[in-house]
């Protein structure tokens, strides 16, 4: 039995901040700057840590499949990155962060049978996605398992929302979007601030002529605000990218979904009031 569209993006909100922490805890930062990595702000480190499955990928295919990031900004941060720090070497360091960040945040309850129950569960839904035409899912699964719950949560949460990412992705280019043109018509229906956008490198000159394009498709009205065919065309590029996310939580069934949201749900609250995640990001989560 499928399940119906708003329990996989119900899934979805549960598991992004389970993985989020990867770029904002102090641990993380602190093992960035170990391997070499300037920590004054997120985004070197971020691109490494990513990217790593991907290995010493260069800025063409990092950008082509982080998507929405300016070409300008992937450019200053890779093949940069391979310089400080070879991709096998990010990639132990990733882990050692997340384990340091988890034990902050769950204590005790690292150990916790929900824990292991939800590392069980992510772990065997992402083994059942689909990687074809999904880089950074296939590059996540190329990756061996650890031994540990907590570290088999974080790596299975994390194939999960590149695999619902990679499906983004697809969704956007088959309704037409380049990947400026996503960002705009995602402000354009309320889903963040503009400003939240600016976070991936966008020049005021490339956001206009992308809202220009878009407007003379009648995405966008004279003022900015999406028009009922732009609601529409992101609508549906949502619904889809709902659909292409569904397989693995398929393969867990209803009743397996059901026990995968109760047992992470300790792991998400602590996550969400930890303080370190921001209240607005790009993906909308809560406004789409």
């Amino acid at each position: 039995m499928n399940l119906p569209a708003a329990e996989i993006r119900k899934l979805w909100h549960l598991t992004e901040p389970v993985h989020a922490v990867l770029y904002y805890a102090p641990e993380v930062f602190a093992e960035a700057a170990a391997l070499g990595y300037d920590t004054e702000t997120r985004w070197p480190s971020y691109f490494a840590w990513r990217a790593a499955p991907l290995g010493p990928a260069g800025a063409k295919a990092v950008g082509s499949a982080f998507y929405s990031f300016a070409p300008s900004m992937v450019a200053e941060h890779v093949p940069a990155a391979w310089t400080v720090a070879a991709p096998e070497a990010v990639l132990d360091a990733r882990l050692r962060a997340i384990d340091a960040a988890y034990r902050t945040l769950l204590g005790d309850d690292i150990g916790s049978p929900a824990v292991a129950e939800a590392a069980e569960l992510a772990r065997t839904a992402a083994e059942a996605a689909d990687l074809s035409g999904r880089p950074l899912a296939a590059a996540n699964a190329d990756l061996p398992w650890p031994d540990e719950p907590h570290l088999v949560l974080w790596q299975a949460v994390t194939l999960l929302r590149e695999h619902r990412g990679d499906g983004h992705v697809a969704a956007l280019l088959t309704s037409g979007l380049d990947a400026a043109e996503a960002l705009v018509s995602f402000a354009a229906i309320g889903a963040a601030p503009r400003a939240t956008f600016d976070s991936r490198g966008w020049s005021d000159r490339e956001w206009a002529d992308a809202a220009e394009r878009l407007r003379s498709r009648g995405l966008l009205d004279a003022g900015g605000t999406a028009t009922e065919r732009g609601r529409d065309l992101r609508r549906s590029v949502e619904e889809r990218t709902d659909e292409l996310a569904a397989r693995p939580w398929n393969a867990l069934g209803e009743k397996g979904a059901e026990r995968f949201a109760e047992a992470v749900t300790p792991v998400w609250v602590a996550a969400v009031g930890s303080g370190l995640l921001p209240s607005e990001t790009t993906l909308g989560i809560g406004k789409v």
